[in-house]
């Protein structure tokens, strides 16, 4: 697999039936790897070990309801409340961070409602922060680091 932006991490990996799989901490279970599980698998990592976000607030590949369309997202970072911190859109390396990208995840967090937004490819990593009064983000450096609230 392509090396990404992010720190080494060392992830658990078999194979079966000519199929490379890891191991998703979140989900407890073996994926098969390809391009956007890879960097699916790099962020939950940064949000666990950069970011000190606890396993136990992290969610990855969920269903939701967004104007009666089921929609599936990445990524999502809880705050202990239950309300969500951070919502997370990953693509493949391959696949350029557009509009339509920055546009989708909004559609998403019209449900949402997270305070934070991240859209990466791997190589390409953006972060939002929401101002819902205003009705738009503004993009910051880095996502905040976990605090107990």
């Amino acid at each position: 697999m392509q090396q990404l932006n992010f720190p080494s991490y060392s992830f658990r990996f078999k194979n079966s039936e000519n199929k490379v799989s890891i191991f998703d901490e979140i989900r407890k279970k073996f994926i098969i790897l390809t391009p956007e599980e890879w960097v699916r698998q790099h962020v939950v990592r940064f949000l666990l070990e950069e970011k000190k976000y606890p396993k136990s607030l992290i969610n990855v590949e969920k269903v939701l309801n967004v104007n009666g369309l089921r929609k599936r997202y990445d990524i999502v970072v809880f705050n202990p409340d239950g309300s969500i911190f951070v919502l997370v859109e990953c693509k493949a390396p391959e696949i350029k961070t557009a509009q339509a990208t920055f546009d989708q995840i909004a559609r998403y967090n019209l449900t949402l409602k997270a305070q934070y937004l991240m859209v990466t490819n791997g190589l390409n990593h953006y972060f939002c922060q929401m101002d819902f009064e205003n009705e738009k983000y503004e993009f910051l450096r880095e996502l905040p680091d976990y605090e107990k609230r």
